[in-house]
């Protein structure tokens, strides 16, 4: 399955979410999008925007500050 990346490092949440939202409504049913990012409020918010929207959240893995988030369209 294709997968998407987006990378939202120095992005704040909201605005994060608003960009990632933008690009999962433009993607197929079944593809995956990782997020990058490095905003710890965004990290915790996004998960949850996401499930609230329909979407799956396949992994949430933190990494010296970085963030890389896979939603399942």
């Amino acid at each position: 399955m294709a997968r998407d990346s987006l990378d939202l490092r120095g992005v704040k949440c909201p605005l994060s979410w608003a960009r990632a939202k933008v690009r999962l409504e433009t993607m197929a049913t079944g593809a995956e999008l990782e997020l990058v990012l490095d905003d710890p409020q965004g990290a915790t918010d996004i998960p949850r925007a996401a499930e609230a929207s329909g979407h799956h959240i396949l992994s949430v893995v933190e990494k010296d500050g970085l963030w890389r988030i896979t939603i399942e369209v």
